[in-house]
């Protein structure tokens, strides 16, 4: 009976020796296609050694196309953008991220050529050159980017590794007295008279304001009833939709003094359609950013308040005085249109008058 011969193992991939002495390995992956190491190896063992662990990746489904990442970042980023349905303050927000601020350093590199070196050195020198929130804001949308990459079995891990990178800790934001609410109001002249006093007594967002209409006011009830908003993009172009949170949607009870203000503003400067805006410009437009912003730098110099100290700020200002009435933190989250406690407690202060009163209240 003949002797039946034992059968080798069949050896997965191959592996040759170059022209220049070193070793190169190949091998026909899951994919149906050839795909060879990356690098040239010193010894035959060696070549065969990397062939084995790819070996043992594939029969642990691990594997991964070693060219998947050979796909351009910014395509890869400008899609992510277009696919992921945000709102369009969202769009404009990441758009000049990107264009600003990642792009002219990564926009060229496939997805693959984006290494932990590679975005560490980035964030140095944008720390150099721009604040570090805007850093903080561009690190984290890099990071969701890629780590998008990843889920799509493009990239094995996210280059983005620096603990706390994507953390904002910016300045606490200033706020304004009531005595320089009243002075910037008066500086806007009588037009934007009510929209300054707005933003602080009732804590009311510019985008909301902007999309203020005659039906939103009840005279009776010295109330304003929110339920859109029209930010202004970067562009110029004003987008209406709902409030910027889910809590946006709100009535807002003016204090009594704002009543008389409120009432001569709808009968001098409001649109006189029942729908119409209660803020146009001179020329009964919907005010423009840039318009607004010259009058606003021109008062905010004239009251004496910094120059960082923007319209938002007045919300702050609003926040903080509500707060000082002893109110219950949801009932300042229902006010300001707050979804969350933490974006409440962003906008409250303490101010100084505050804390002496905190202090003097002290048994000693």
């Amino acid at each position: 009976m003949p002797t039946r011969k034992l059968q080798r193992r069949r050896e997965f991939g191959t592996v040759r020796k170059l022209p220049s002495g070193r070793w190169q390995a190949r091998y026909l992956g899951p994919d149906g296609q050839r795909h060879k190491a990356p690098e040239t190896f010193d010894t035959k063992t060696d070549a065969q050694d990397w062939l084995n662990l790819v070996r043992a990746d594939i029969e642990r489904d691990h594997w991964r196309d070693p060219d998947a990442g050979a796909i351009n970042f910014e395509k890869y980023a400008l899609r992510w953008v277009e696919e992921r349905g945000l709102a369009p303050t969202t769009v404009d927000r990441y758009d000049g991220l990107l264009r600003l601020h990642l792009l002219p350093v990564f926009g060229s590199k496939d997805l693959d050529e984006i290494t932990p070196p590679s975005v560490r050195t980035w964030r140095a020198e944008r720390l150099k050159a721009t604040g570090a929130t805007t850093v903080a804001k561009s690190y984290r949308l890099l990071k969701a980017i890629l780590q998008t990459a990843v889920d799509d079995d493009l990239l094995r891990t996210n280059p983005c590794r620096i603990k706390g990178a994507g953390r904002e800790e910016a300045d606490e934001r200033p706020t304004a007295t009531v005595e320089q609410v009243f002075d910037l109001a008066d500086a806007m002249g009588p037009r934007w008279r009510l929209m300054v006093l707005l933003g602080a007594f009732a804590s009311l967002r510019p985008e909301e304001l902007a999309e203020l209409r005659r039906r939103s006011v009840d005279l009776d009830e010295c109330s304003l009833r929110i339920t859109h908003a029209s930010p202004e993009l970067t562009n110029g172009r004003r987008v209406t939709g709902d409030p910027k949170s889910r809590a946006g949607k709100r009535t807002v009870y003016l204090p009594d003094f704002l009543l008389p203000e409120l009432r001569r503003h709808v009968q001098w400067f409001a649109e006189k359609e029942p729908d119409g805006l209660l803020f146009v410009g001179e020329k009964g437009a919907p005010f423009r950013r840039s318009t607004f912003g010259r009058k606003w730098r021109k008062a905010r110099t004239k009251v004496g308040l910094p120059d960082n100290f923007r319209f938002y700020d007045l919300r702050h200002t609003g926040n903080t005085l509500a707060a000082d009435t002893g109110a219950k933190l949801k009932d300042l989250m229902v006010r300001a249109g707050q979804s969350s406690e933490r974006a409440q407690l962003i906008y409250q202060h303490s101010t100084v008058k505050h804390q002496r009163r905190l202090a003097q209240g002290i048994d000693t």
